[in-house]
């Protein structure tokens, strides 16, 4: 016989489940003590920049991320995050304590109230054992859902006095893998795909999330096909500078509807169909015919038009280029980019980003949170790696993108990690600086400061003043040095370059504190 404690340790050496994202509690000392040399605890101050480092590290690394959560009021603080890491499909297990079982009666100090019920409907699965010594395969479980397809968090809860009980080991099973098209789904989308005069792909972050940018790119030369990024999308799935791509379709449905409609197939790949922001009318015109590939089957049920094929990304790619008729056609004209933008004061998003693409190498994985700027940075900084180029929240959840750059960081140490980031997101999660500095991260965190909520005020629009969207003031440099990080001013466009090369130069975390046009843009 083993202790619950020490039998958890070793199913987690098994999983390579040994970096631990945690804020402790005293609830959580049971499984903490004694804390092995071969374990990593990454420490947060505070519980949604805990869990939304773990996000980007499962993204970033291709694992699955241990949260490790105080009762009740901690797993509160992580809700917001947990939203992204939902929408996200972020393979993670959030492990919260519990009060002592004999106390539970009595709703004690800090005691969970149906602990399960509160991160719900944001988990795949939620489970407080009935026994400890059942703790074990509980966590075994959790890993098994978290990590088959559609991946997402799960929840374990566990009381504090069950560590030290006794159990019996828990057998270690391989992943569950997943799973391909069936035949004749296949066969009809081959079918469709050949007939086609002008057939257009969307992909969306499942794309990327198997490793599929490749051969989706091997596909769409092979057809012949333009490719557009899918709405709302949180990872790049196409390399944004390939002659191929054709943008980015607008959130709003009469938009999208638009760019689809002059195409005869439209094949979505990793993606729901479709997800929108913001509702300007419903559209008069009618969406070509459409297949959708995905291993959700909730994606399946809800997609408003279409042929559904249920199968991982990857596998359906490889097998539609194998399958496919090569074209007797030419391919289609790819995006326009507009003319680098001109030098002013005060300086402009446009400028920030147009310098950074000469400046981020092909690799770097961008971290993005930036709400006010996106299509900015969409048109001026492409992103280019074919694995895991960009992370943003796909849960609209503020305060992603700083500690989900510090988790990118760890989970992928051979990489550059950049994160770009508004001056009101920043402030959500300012304090994962401090564990970007205690890890000695080469992070660069460059921060657009215009003062303002400034998606609020755009999408309201003008004439419309709105209260609480003036920010200012905030001195970002002292906080970040405060924190333990360098910090780098630019108020004028001749000192960005040279500020951005020494960031990413340097070995230790940076903050680029940029001040910007404060005047909104169009939004979408």
């Amino acid at each position: 016989m083993t202790t619950v404690r020490e039998a958890t340790r070793e199913l987690l050496r098994s999983y390579g489940l040994t970096t631990i994202f945690g804020n402790p509690g005293t609830t959580e000392i049971g499984f903490l003590t004694g804390f092995p040399e071969d374990f990593r605890y990454v420490l947060g101050l505070q519980e949604s920049v805990v869990v939304a480092m773990a996000d980007g590290y499962a993204h970033a690394s291709g694992r699955p991320a241990l949260v490790n959560l105080h009762s009740a009021g901690g797993v509160g603080h992580g809700l917001g995050q947990l939203v992204t890491a939902y929408r996200n499909n972020t393979p993670m297990i959030l492990l919260a304590g519990q009060q002592a079982r004999p106390l539970l009666p009595g709703e004690p100090f800090l005691g969970a109230l149906d602990a399960t019920l509160f991160p719900r409907p944001y988990v795949k699965w939620a489970a407080e054992p009935a026994r400890a010594q059942d703790v074990p395969a509980a966590i075994a479980r959790a890993y098994h859902v978290a990590t088959q397809p559609p991946q997402g968090p799960v929840f374990v809860s566990v009381p504090a006095d069950d560590w030290d009980a006794s159990c019996e080991p828990v057998p270690e099973r391989p992943p569950v893998p997943g799973f391909g098209p069936d035949p004749a789904a296949l066969a009809a989308l081959v079918s469709a795909v050949d007939g086609a005069a002008d057939p257009v792909l969307v992909v969306g972050p499942g794309v990327d999330a198997e490793g599929a940018i490749p051969d989706v790119v091997e596909l769409a030369e092979l057809a012949r096909a333009g490719v557009w990024a899918s709405p709302m999308s949180w990872r790049s799935s196409f390399p944004e500078d390939h002659p191929l791509f054709l943008g980015f379709l607008p959130p709003e449905e009469r938009g999208t509807v638009e760019a689809l409609r002059r195409h005869d197939l439209v094949v979505v790949l990793g993606a729901p169909v479709f997800v929108y922001h913001v509702y300007r009318g419903s559209s008069d015109l009618a969406l070509p015919p459409l297949y959708l590939v995905s291993a959700d089957e909730q994606v399946l049920a809800r997609a408003s038009a279409g042929v559904g094929v249920r199968s991982g990304v990857r596998v359906a790619v490889r097998a539609l280029t194998d399958s496919i008729a090569e074209p007797n056609r030419a391919a289609p004209a790819g995006r326009e980019r507009r003319p680098r933008p001109p030098e002013s004061t005060p300086i402009t998003a446009e400028w920030v980003f147009a310098t950074m693409a000469d400046e981020l190498a092909p690799d770097t994985l961008l971290v993005e949170e930036i709400p006010s700027h996106l299509l900015v940075r969409r048109e001026y900084l492409p992103v280019r790696a074919r694995r895991t180029g960009l992370l943003s929240t796909g849960g609209g959840t503020l305060g992603y993108g700083l500690p989900a750059a510090v988790g990118a960081a760890i989970g992928a140490p051979g990489r550059k990690v950049v994160a770009v980031l508004g001056d009101g997101s920043s402030m959500y999660s300012i304090q994962a600086l401090w564990t970007a500095a205690r890890e000695q991260l080469p992070v660069t965190f460059v921060i657009l400061d215009n003062g303002q909520y400034a998606a609020v005020d755009i999408l309201a629009g003008p004439g419309d003043k709105m209260p609480g969207v003036e920010l200012g003031g905030i001195d970002f440099g002292a906080l970040a040095t405060g924190m333990g990080c360098r910090t780098r001013r630019v108020e004028y466009p001749h000192e960005l370059k040279p500020a951005l090369t020494a960031a990413l130069a340097d070995d230790r975390p940076t903050v680029v504190h940029v001040q910007v046009d404060p005047n909104p843009t169009v939004l979408y």
